[in-house]
């Protein structure tokens, strides 16, 4: 029943960041001048407007993964470099504010909800977990799309302050998809490693995992994670999310 109710969550977790990210892409992208996304129906918060079923999965089941991109004509704004700019940057800050939301109400449940059945045992830990993901799920996807590579948004970032020529943006441009398959490859094979040879070392390893624990936790989430514990009275630096 606990996985169950762990893999419902994840799923839950991951139509609160995929939708409303994709979601702000096209709004953002609209308001702008762009009417593409519109115009393919991904203007949009229901889910099944954005949802890639592989990367729906394995973000439900893993915490990583992806949903459909969404189709823009950056020469359809009126301001090429400001619509390009937030145009990408408008999906990460939709995530960081739902992360923002989602970690009081994590703090709800997890201080208050004192369940005196079995039932209500299993609501409290659905919502300790669904929120929790939120949090965590969230800032990760902020962290990864933030990479400077090519079709991430971090990318159409660096297109957005950089011209055409500038060869650091064609590099990643034209080699940036390679480099990110292999980070996720390196980063997989690190996980699997420690997994079944219970070596602690092998996660140093890790480059992309180190990077999202580094800066999703530690650097994005400490600022959240401080002002509520503060808020609820709790030690700065506590987070107490473990699986339940």
């Amino acid at each position: 029943m606990r996985e169950t109710i762990e893999i419902l969550a994840g799923i839950i977790a991951v139509i609160f960041i995929f939708a409303p990210h994709e979601f702000a892409h096209a709004f953002v992208a609209y308001k702008c001048g762009d009417p593409t996304a519109k115009m393919a129906g991904r203007l949009s918060l229901n889910p099944l407007k954005h949802l890639d079923p592989a990367g729906f999965l394995l973000c439900a089941l893993t915490g990583f993964g992806w949903a459909k991109p969404v189709p823009i004509n950056p020469m359809n704004f009126r301001k090429y470099r400001i619509g390009l700019f937030l145009t990408a940057i408008a999906g990460v800050a939709v995530n960081y504010i739902i992360a923002f939301l989602a970690y009081p109400l994590f703090l709800v449940v997890f201080l208050y909800a004192h369940p005196a059945t079995e039932i209500a045992s299993y609501a409290s830990q659905f919502g300790y977990l669904c929120f929790g993901y939120i949090f965590l799920y969230g800032l990760s996807i902020v962290v990864f799309n933030l990479l400077p590579l090519n079709p991430l948004d971090g990318f159409r970032v660096v297109e957005s302050l950089t011209r055409e020529i500038n060869p650091v943006r064609r590099f990643l441009k034209n080699y940036g998809k390679y480099i990110l398959i292999a980070l996720v490859l390196e980063s997989y094979l690190c996980a699997m490693l420690e997994r079944y040879t219970n070596l602690p070392y092998v996660q140093y390893f890790d480059i992309l995992g180190f990077y999202l624990q580094y800066f999703a936790k530690r650097i994005l989430g400490f600022p959240i994670t401080a002002l509520w514990n503060v808020i609820y009275g709790l030690p700065f630096g506590y987070f107490p999310f473990v699986l339940v």
